[in-house]
């Protein structure tokens, strides 16, 4: 098979989900609704985090950072996708192609590793309360961030400058957006090993942080249920169960883009899972962690407050 000229003059054509789907109207309808919670309640996260005095503490400065991993994540998706469906132009250059990957791992990598961070700053702030600003001071707390970001970046850069070096057959990319897996899929080399690399990279950003993640909010439980209050008790409870579903939902789409064989995969699951993990989590994260927490709206509604008058 002869191989398609992939130089940065060249594109590639992206049939993403709105593409492959009977009523296209409709899941673009909902793509764009969960696009704008995610930037309003994102948005009005970082403003409150940044400008109320009271929430510059460990907790919320990581929150902070998970609103802007999921505002540039979703952002990486979501307006690309929209415009081709309503300008029926789905082609993207191969800069773009690249840049997209990069960007989409490096903000997917940066919050599975800070989803870590943030399970273990409540384990310290229930379990070891006392020590809770030695643990987590703020020296500890940008080091964290810092980690997530150029952990993230390095691998991203890797992956990127691979994948795409790739001599490749086809130009149509059945898939919401440039990743590895559905790009692989068109290369006309061998890329076995490679694949070998991208599994043993998704078990170390993928896995190994879930089960760091699982084992903090199993002590959190054991810590929960041995507290004296019912109410304290239940409140606990149901908070640590909503952040398990959206970590399970975030963890578990991306374990079966990155982690699972490729013989396992197929164009229309595959579309419907990164959806999960691009667009779907990041509009729940604000929702879930912050915006039912008393101190985070009483911040909000300070801010407005000051910037209305």
């Amino acid at each position: 098979m002869e191989h398609w000229n992939s130089t940065l003059g060249s594109g590639f054509i992206l049939m993403g989900i709105l593409n492959d789907s009977a009523s296209p109207e409709m899941i673009c309808a909902t793509i764009t609704v969960l696009y704008m919670l995610a930037l309003t309640s994102n948005g009005l996260l970082l403003l409150a985090i940044t400008m109320d005095a009271q929430l510059h503490v460990p907790m919320y400065l990581l929150l902070r950072q998970l609103s802007l991993m999921d505002l540039l994540f979703m952002s990486v998706v979501t307006p690309k996708a929209f415009m081709d469906f309503l300008l029926r132009e789905n082609t993207i250059s191969f800069g773009g192609c690249a840049l997209q990957m990069f960007l989409a791992l490096t903000l997917g990598g940066a919050e599975d590793l800070l989803l870590v961070f943030m399970a273990y700053d409540r384990y310290v702030a229930i379990c070891h309360p006392l020590n809770y600003m030695v643990l987590m001071r703020p020296r500890v707390c940008w080091l964290m961030v810092a980690t997530s970001w150029v952990l993230s970046s390095l691998s991203a850069l890797g992956h990127t400058l691979y994948t795409m070096h790739f001599p490749f057959c086809m130009s149509q990319i059945s898939h919401l957006l440039c990743e590895i897996p559905p790009l692989l899929k068109l290369a006309c080399a061998d890329t076995s090993r490679y694949e070998l690399m991208v599994y043993v990279t998704g078990v170390t950003f993928l896995l190994l942080p879930l089960s760091a993640i699982v084992s903090s909010y199993t002590l959190i439980l054991l810590t929960v249920l041995h507290m004296p209050s019912n109410e304290g008790r239940q409140k606990a409870l149901v908070t640590c169960s909503s952040h398990l579903t959206v970590v399970g939902m975030f963890y578990g789409a991306a374990t079966f883009m990155y982690v699972l064989p490729s013989s396992l995969h197929s164009p229309k699951q595959d579309n419907i899972i990164s959806v999960f993990y691009t667009i779907v989590t990041p509009a729940l994260n604000p929702l879930i962690y912050s915006l039912r927490n008393k101190e985070v709206m009483g911040a909000l509604r300070r801010v407005l407050g000051k910037c209305i008058l």
